[in-house]
């Protein structure tokens, strides 16, 4: 599947942050954050989980419900990187869903890794590159 390059900004951290209703300052503010030993905010996993899944369901449509979305955090989104999302499919059922494995990586290494399986009509045609 075709990559994904998401630019991470401080406004999209505390923004998702804020979305998520994730009110911990390690989200928004930088000198609390590195009280507590990181350089700076970072990330949230669920905006994380909202970035992987707009990933899988742009690559496969507004017909695209997502099923199951199950990720696993490793290093830390920090603003003024870029993370990169990419995918394969890893398996096709008879019954029009999809199973995806994700990785997002980012300059540090691993981001995001995890599975997604999401439901497509039949008639959808797959991404370029897809099993």
């Amino acid at each position: 599947m075709v990559s994904l390059e998401i630019p991470v900004t401080r406004t999209l951290i505390v923004a998702g942050a804020l979305a998520s209703r994730d009110y911990q300052d390690v989200h928004h503010d930088a000198e609390s954050a590195r009280e507590k030993g990181s350089p700076d905010v970072f990330m949230n996993i669920l905006t994380t989980n909202g970035l992987v899944g707009r990933y899988v369901t742009d690559r496969f449509g507004p017909s695209a419900v997502l099923r199951r979305v199950a990720i696993r955090l490793g290093a830390p989104n920090y603003p003024g990187d870029t993370m990169v999302l990419s995918g394969t499919v890893t398996a096709l059922g008879e019954d029009g869903t999809v199973e995806v494995s994700v990785v997002g990586a980012n300059g540090l290494g691993r981001h995001v890794t995890g599975t997604v399986t999401v439901s497509i009509p039949v008639d959808v045609t797959l991404p370029e590159g897809s099993a």
